[in-house]
């Protein structure tokens, strides 16, 4: 479509002489664009809640098997505050284990913590035999020493079978699912660790054991 010079000349005008008209057509722009942005992730934070089992997928779970009270951890092995906030978790899971199904997600801060997609791999290749939370505890306890020499001293500390912890270690397979908890923590706008998911409810930081509380019922 041809647009008159005299026309684009006389729009151009107008523009120059209400620049406020832009700014406010691009704020606008903004704005809508975010209230699309909260409603995808309100309509997914309901699947959490209405269909957990569909997030959880091959993820490692502890506690409660009846998956109808589902805690999500998206967690960073290198992040200081992942690690603050075991305590208070702990002792929420020791409270409503019965009740309450915990399920780790990987979110490594890959750009601030050089050692968090390796650890998250190390934990993956130990999930594949069974011993992902003891090796999850390892990672937390020792969070100083993070690096290859740690992982296979964990690795053999729960008796893994090297050779194929190396294997799954190394293996595109664990990118792949590491990614995938990373894709859908975008998805929930979970930019930070640790971040949680209760009952289409999110939290994150070193909540107090109040907090967890008060999100569960």
């Amino acid at each position: 479509m041809e647009i008159n010079p005299e026309l684009e000349q006389q729009v151009l005008q107008i523009i120059r002489n209400n620049p406020e008209v832009i700014v406010e057509l691009i704020q606008t722009y903004q704005q809508q664009q975010q209230q699309q942005q909260q409603a995808r992730q309100q309509e997914i934070l309901q699947q959490f809640k209405n269909n957990p089992q569909a997030k959880i997928g091959d993820s490692p779970t502890t506690g409660s098997t009846a998956q109808k009270i589902v805690l999500f951890k998206f967690s960073d092995f290198q992040c200081p505050f992942s690690a603050k906030v075991q305590d208070n978790l702990e002792e929420f899971m020791d409270k409503h284990q019965d009740r309450v199904t915990l399920v780790f997600k990987h979110l490594p801060l890959a750009n601030i913590h050089p050692q968090a997609i390796p650890a998250a791999k190390a934990a993956w290749a130990a999930q594949k035999q069974g011993k992902f939370w003891e090796y999850h505890d390892g990672l937390f306890a020792q969070q100083n020493k993070l690096g290859e020499e740690l992982y296979l001293d964990i690795a053999y500390s729960l008796n893994l079978d090297i050779e194929q912890f190396n294997r799954d270690y190394n293996s595109q397979a664990a990118i792949n699912s590491i990614q995938e908890d990373i894709q859908l923590a975008e998805k929930i706008g979970a930019y930070e660790t640790p971040f949680f998911v209760m009952n289409g409810e999110t939290f994150s930081g070193t909540v107090e054991l109040s907090d967890m509380e008060k999100t569960l019922y």
